[in-house]
């Protein structure tokens, strides 16, 4: 007899079975024909489906239809934008921010709360409507840090550790051999790791904290314990101990760290329902610990192990802190002033660019605001027109971008950083994205965005597109010019920015 309610199917599949093409595969066939595109967003649909509901319903609180037509309306806008440019590897992550976004709309509009009363439930639509945009700020390094990532890594890191499949699943949706798999999945954590020990320098509010960055991370990376005058540091800040506190993660527990910083509301949560999660042990967060206590790595060890590991530990930070103390003479991010012979990245503020601050016409500086550990902040001044890069109107995604007389205002401020994000300071958790095909350049999310949004400022003051540099921001030559386009790389002084303070 046939039952209304059908077993569904197991999904990942077990391991060994093919998942037939690629993800970057089918992304392609969007833009094909109406049999490749039905193709491609059936087998589309069949893989990342029931993530987006499974999430969906913990974000509305609430079992009803709603989160279904909320995951569909996600998966909609995420295919839109994969039709459009947009990276077409880590899908998984890019689908649930979308799907938190799009809650997150429609509990701001009082008339889709009206026509769907649940979405103003305090513990779903109406409180991650309240509810900061972007990771917690106990994970925003780590945010950063995933960012920056390629979307193969990204797409790596989060099937295996945040939906703890094995890495045939991964392996298949990049199209790639198992073996090869394994060791990008080793590399990854690696760059990630890394990734958030540059964002913990470059936001470091002081010197101080920069000099005890290794002195944070080696012992951590050991499962050693901190020096004392570590440890009465991270007590009085707050910037180190969080940094501390998400290198903790990497022993065995990255899945929630990536989950918090890359979802946020009710990123726990989904990690539990992960079918690949079969104890709660695999998910359960770290236990709280004294902010003096020791952070060590949380491995189980003998009383004869762990006296070995101390002493090898103390060594290896004592020479760490030796060596951090003779390269701290030669640092120039005690005082932000650069050393001798260091190129500057970017136009001077108040001057034209020397064709000799490269060497050839047209070079790109080695240098950018993540090699000093330093983020450049403040207003891109265009240097033809002289007025700055600022947000249209209300910072949300899809405001536009144009040109305006500088000024304070925070719509003028941004964010350059080491990974080449251009963040805008009215909303950190939007970026400046620049789209190829169509030449616009529009506000979007830093994680599930649309269009491009890495750039390289050059020497010469050219913003170029990161990963199409034969293309520049510039204002639009057709006589509008205070509109922001991306335009054909032609060394002229349009395409020259400054950033300077605000």
């Amino acid at each position: 007899m046939q039952v209304s309610h059908p077993p569904r199917p197991p999904y990942p599949p077990r391991p060994g079975l093919p998942l037939g093409e690629p993800d970057p595969d089918l992304v392609a066939q969007l833009g094909g024909d109406v049999d490749e595109r039905h193709h491609a967003t059936a087998v589309l649909l069949a893989r990342h489906w029931l993530s987006a509901r499974d999430y969906a319903l913990l974000c509305l609180a609430s079992a009803t239809p709603t989160a279904q037509f909320v995951a569909a309306s996600a998966f909609q806008r995420l295919l839109d934008r994969l039709a459009s440019g947009a990276p077409a590897a880590a899908l998984r992550p890019q689908l649930l921010v979308t799907v938190r976004e799009t809650v997150r709309a429609w509990a701001s509009n009082d008339r889709t709360c009206a026509a769907i009363p649940e979405l103003r439930k305090p513990t779903g639509g109406r409180g991650l409507h309240a509810a900061k945009p972007g990771a917690p700020g106990h994970r925003k390094l780590a945010e950063r840090a995933f960012v920056a990532l390629s979307d193969f890594s990204q797409c790596l890191l989060w099937h295996t550790e945040v939906e703890a499949e094995p890495i045939e699943i991964p392996a298949g949706l990049l199209g790639m051999e198992t073996v090869a798999a394994r060791t990008a999945v080793g590399h990854a954590r690696e760059q990630f790791r890394n990734g958030l020990v540059r964002a913990h320098m470059q936001f470091a509010p002081s010197a101080e904290c920069r000099f005890y960055s290794s002195l944070i991370d080696i012992p951590i990376r050991r499962g050693g314990t901190l020096l004392p005058d570590v440890q009465q540091h991270l007590t009085r800040c707050t910037h180190c101990r969080f940094t501390a506190d998400q290198l903790a993660y990497f022993d065995g527990r990255l899945g929630l760290l990536l989950a918090d910083a890359v979802l946020g509301w009710g990123g726990r949560r989904y990690l539990a329902t992960r079918p690949g999660r079969s104890t709660p042990e695999a998910w359960q967060p770290a236990p709280e610990r004294d902010q003096a206590a020791p952070v060590t790595g949380g491995r189980h060890r003998t009383t004869t192990e762990r006296r070995h590991r101390a002493l090898a530990a103390a060594a290896l930070a004592s020479l760490a802190l030796l060596v951090a103390v003779l390269a701290a003479q030669n640092w120039s991010d005690d005082n932000d002033t650069p050393a001798p012979n260091t190129p500057t990245w970017g136009a001077p503020a108040n001057s034209s660019p020397s064709p000799t601050s490269t060497g050839q016409a047209g070079a790109v500086s080695s240098t950018s605001p993540g090699t000093s550990g330093t983020p450049a902040q403040g207003r891109l001044r265009n240097l033809a027109t002289g007025m700055c890069l600022a947000v249209d109107s209300r910072a949300a995604v899809g405001a536009g971008i144009r040109l305006t007389a500088c000024s304070s205002a925070e719509s003028e401020r941004w964010t350059y950083e080491f990974d080449g994000l251009l963040r805008s300071d009215a909303d950190p958790s939007l970026c400046l994205a620049a789209d190829p095909q169509t030449r616009n350049v529009r506000l979007s999310l830093c994680v599930a965005h649309t269009g491009e949004v890495t750039y390289i400022l050059t020497s010469h003051g050219e913003l170029l597109l990161r990963r199409r540099q034969d293309l520049a921001l510039a204002p639009d030559p057709n006589d509008k010019p205070s509109e922001v386009v991306v335009s054909d790389r032609d060394a002229i002084s349009g395409q020259q920015w400054a950033l300077e303070a605000a």
